[in-house]
């Protein structure tokens, strides 16, 4: 008897349980933050009815950070209007950051989390492109693969187009991401899923598979530094290793191999390993981007880009090779106010020294994600053309 009631009060408790989960869903939904208002503007919104100073801070601010005010027990901010493009803020409620409760739609970066809104304002704009819209959708996994070469099991994202199970072998194109980052940085912060998904369906890109590794050659998967990192040394370099991440993708899944049909790119680091991928497999790659890259030449840091570049014959070599084969393109992008505007400036005198052929594209900002993500969309409609 005492077993049968213990077995009553426990779905007793699981049905009310369940129906105040369901009953916050409604609230949150109801309090409306973000709001998007007909003149263009954003109004962000927090019920703290004790608090006694709440601030925002975010992309979608000004200066990036601005006290809200109340009006009864809620706080509010109303943004000026915005531009096409994705936004992230937080709140700081007397000195404690928190997410927004109203908005399901978040992000981590590193070990930061932010909520997230989109402004779109017509069909393939900035916004639209970071968007979930009514077109045939790829899919994203997350595979593990070993890499001898590291001695140890890794995983990563892999974007396959709509439509992939139908027979026909794709071009590849290898996504690095930058120093902080892991093989979840480009799927939630870098929209790749959606950026590609909406090329695509707009006849502006070409279906393709994209492969997102974890660039920290000590860690087997996101998230970063989480405790469970490998303590002895890496028995090479992630980019010497790359061939491992090739061979796996190539052995699973329907790609050409050939170097037409191949393209890397990557941010920051990343811009460092597809610099450092491209030199060590020179014809390998028809497309090569470098997104606010940081480039250097060999294990002397005291040495500045420019004395590494005329000191090592070596890397002058591996370079000329990449060159001589040919590529269909060779991409640099940064912004105008990136701390490593001055490293890509040497290394672009270096080329138009030697007569490589390259382009350019300098946007306005720093070393941000809006800038990496206008990259990949920029960079993705120009590939296997």
């Amino acid at each position: 008897m005492r077993h049968k009631l213990s077995i009553t009060m426990l779905a007793l408790w699981l049905a009310c349980s369940g129906a105040m989960a369901q009953e916050a869903i409604f609230e949150r939904r109801d309090q409306g933050s973000p709001r998007f208002n007909a003149d263009g503007t954003v109004t962000l919104s927090l019920r703290a009815p004790e608090a006694q100073k709440v601030y925002v801070v975010g992309d979608c601010v000004e200066g990036q950070r601005a006290e809200m005010k109340k009006d009864g027990d809620r706080w509010s901010y109303t943004t000026g209007q915005l531009a096409p493009e994705l936004y992230n803020y937080r709140f700081v409620v007397d000195g404690v950051e928190a997410l927004d409760p109203s908005n399901i739609e978040r992000s981590r970066d590193v070990r930061s989390f932010m909520s997230t809104f989109i402004v779109t304002k017509e069909v393939g704009d900035q916004g639209y492109l970071y968007g979930n819209h009514d077109v045939a959708h790829g899919n994203m996994a997350q595979v593990w693969y070993d890499s001898p070469q590291l001695g140890i099991q890794r995983r990563m994202s892999i974007y396959t187009p709509a439509g992939y199970d139908k027979g026909k072998n794709y071009p590849v194109l290898y996504l690095l991401h930058g120093a902080g980052g892991d093989e979840e940085a480009w799927p939630t912060l870098g929209r790749v899923q959606q950026i590609m998904d909406n090329l695509i369906a707009l006849g502006k890109a070409e279906p393709m598979i994209v492969v997102m590794p974890n660039g920290n050659a000590s860690d087997d998967a996101s998230p970063l530094l989480s405790g469970l990192a490998r303590k002895d040394r890496p028995k090479t370099s992630y980019e010497k290793s790359f061939d491992d991440i090739m061979k796996y993708v190539e052995n699973h899944y329907k790609v050409k191999k050939d170097a037409a049909s191949t393209a890397v790119c990557g941010l920051s680091m990343g811009g460092y390993h597809t610099f450092m991928i491209s030199n060590l497999r020179p014809g390998r790659f028809n497309y090569i981007g470098l997104f606010s890259a940081a480039i250097r030449m060999g294990n002397d840091n005291r040495a500045s880009l420019r004395e590494q570049l005329a000191n090592d014959p070596e890397a002058n070599k591996m370079i000329s090779s990449v060159f001589a084969a040919k590529p269909s393109l060779y991409w640099i992008a940064i912004g105008r106010e990136d701390f490593l505007k001055d490293q890509n400036d040497t290394y672009r005198a270096y080329l138009d020294q030697k007569g490589y052929k390259y382009e350019y594209f300098e946007s306005a900002g720093g070393h941000i994600w809006r800038n990496w993500r206008i990259y990949l969309s920029m960079f993705a409609p120009r590939l296997f053309k």
